[in-house]
């Protein structure tokens, strides 16, 4: 019998594929960058035929690598950069327009309209999201306003939406399967979280016609077959998630109160809130975790918007470091005595603030503040930053006051900046023992579809812990190092609103 998996995790810089056994191990890996496309200040777009032919490409690597065969694979599992859309030609398979990604900002404009006629609770309180830029829905009104001859076209039924996951789907079958699972539904602003279903009152909002939409279904269930073309043989496609959802699966994170946090160019932390949405106070966003066999399970999330940034502005904006792993014995070295802090809001800061224009700052120089001081406060500003969404959390659902941070991504590697972490979380830490926790989110619904893989308690017993870091900082100088953060933050706030 099969048992290999085949993981796509197509990422918003690169395509990335992961052939995973039966005991979760990783037999083999492709991955090839595409190109990014800034056709006006603020916008950011991919070429669909860029994504789909390095996901093809890197596929077919990580299947030679794992020195197997099509025949060898139960399933593919598939993640993906989320928010970011598509829209295409049924009859030909032809997209009409360059994607447009979760970066872009222009639709900033009709954003605060609908602002403005008091339309962002109605939103909020069906979708679970804000009114924002980086949410699909408006991104497919600009698209069908803005393009020559689409609103015709999708009027009379020619056109096809997408996020990525569907665009992929649409190409690996052939065009014989148009659907999306529900945490890519619900990333749209068209979706209701509630019922579970496309709404008609936000798509006359937002001006969509129903006929473009997927079918949208459980992130584990038959999403078509890939054609033997492609592969050598056919593979049925039988998970799908957004990248975010697909790493907190990948943690095990399947009861209530169990929270990850990904650290790479941003940071994203969910909060598995169970069965029930929970409407955030605090800006948070409330969305789908996954849905398994009909029933949603939600979460809390929080967007941090420069986390691993930082480094890279250390690296290539001041030119203190070489590379990123110079940082952590910097930042030991730092003087205990200077309370330097960095709020690195270089494109705004994200929840739970929400303030797109605020910028960055530094704040307690002093004549003796250096490299290892700078460095210190880059990444102690991604645990502030935590924390700040910890707090947020807490205020919103009270379950989570005793939570286990589970981590992944790439900054997760510095033992210094996950003991920070614990440090002014006052909690723990958790790094896996398999740090691909979002390829293998997809690559566990895939399984779990195709029998290969035991369901959520069997899959959590797979689990391990590669370390867990514990808060070993005094309160006092939590606390005093708390307040500087919050003191900087105001200042921030203060200075966006003030210019």
């Amino acid at each position: 019998m099969s048992s290999a998996i085949l993981a796509i995790d197509q990422g918003t810089t690169s395509s990335r594929a992961l052939v995973f056994d039966a005991g979760l191990g990783v037999l083999g890996v492709g991955q090839q960058e595409f190109p990014q496309h800034y056709p006006a200040s603020g916008w950011v777009e991919h070429d669909p035929e860029d994504i789909w032919t390095t996901t093809l490409a890197t596929a077919r690597t990580a299947i030679r690598a794992s020195k197997l065969i099509a025949q060898n694979i139960a399933a593919i599992g598939i993640t993906n950069q989320r928010e970011t859309c598509v829209l295409w030609d049924r009859r030909t398979g032809a997209p009409i327009h360059r994607a447009i990604v979760w970066q872009d900002r222009r639709t900033h404009d009709l954003c605060q309209r609908l602002k403005t006629d008091g339309l962002e609770s109605t939103v909020a309180k069906k979708t679970g999201l804000l009114l924002d830029p980086y949410f699909s829905g408006t991104k497919v009104a600009w698209l069908l306003d803005n393009v020559p001859g689409a609103r015709a076209l999708a009027e009379a039924g020619h056109l096809a939406f997408g996020t990525i996951d569907t665009f992929l789907i649409w190409r690996l079958t052939g065009g014989r399967v148009h659907a999306t699972d529900a945490t890519n539904a619900s990333r749209t602003l068209l979706y209701d979280i509630h019922r579970g279903g496309w709404d008609d009152d936000l798509l006359r909002m937002f001006g969509i016609p129903h006929a473009i939409l997927p079918d949208v279904r459980d992130c584990s269930a038959e999403f078509g077959v890939a054609d033997a073309a492609h592969f050598g043989a056919a593979i049925a496609i039988r998970g799908v998630a957004g990248d975010q959802q697909a790493a907190l699966i990948g943690q095990a994170c399947f009861a209530p109160g169990m929270m990850k946090s990904t650290y790479g160019t941003g940071c994203f932390a969910l909060l598995n809130t169970g069965t029930v949405p929970v409407a955030s106070s605090n800006r948070l966003l409330t969305t789908v975790a996954y849905q398994l066999n009909g029933q949603r399970t939600y979460a809390l999330e929080g967007a941090i918007f420069i986390a691993g940034a930082a480094v890279q502005w250390l690296r290539d904006g001041l030119k203190i470091i070489g590379n990123a792993a110079e940082t952590a014995a910097l930042a030991a070295a730092a003087d205990p005595h200077q309370d330097v802090v960095l709020v690195p809001a270089f494109v705004g800061l994200g929840a739970p603030y929400w303030q797109p224009d605020a910028r960055g700052a530094l704040f307690g120089l002093s004549r003796n503040t250096g490299a290892a001081e700078l460095a210190r406060a880059a990444l102690e500003s991604v645990a502030f930053q935590t924390q700040d969404l910890l707090v947020a959390m807490r205020r919103d659902w009270n379950g989570a006051a005793d939570t286990v941070l589970r981590v992944d991504g790439g900054m997760v590697a510095s033992d210094w900046t996950m003991q920070a972490l614990a440090d002014l979380l006052d909690a723990p830490v958790d790094r896996p023992a398999v740090l691909e926790t979002t390829a293998l989110g997809a690559a566990w619904l895939a399984g779990h579809g195709a029998g290969v893989w035991p369901d959520q308690a069997g899959f959590s017993n797979l689990w391990r812990r590669d370390c867990r870091f514990r808060p070993q900082m005094s309160d006092a100088t939590r606390q005093r190092k708390l307040a500087s953060w919050r003191r900087a933050i105001a200042a921030t706030l203060h200075h966006t609103h003030a210019s």
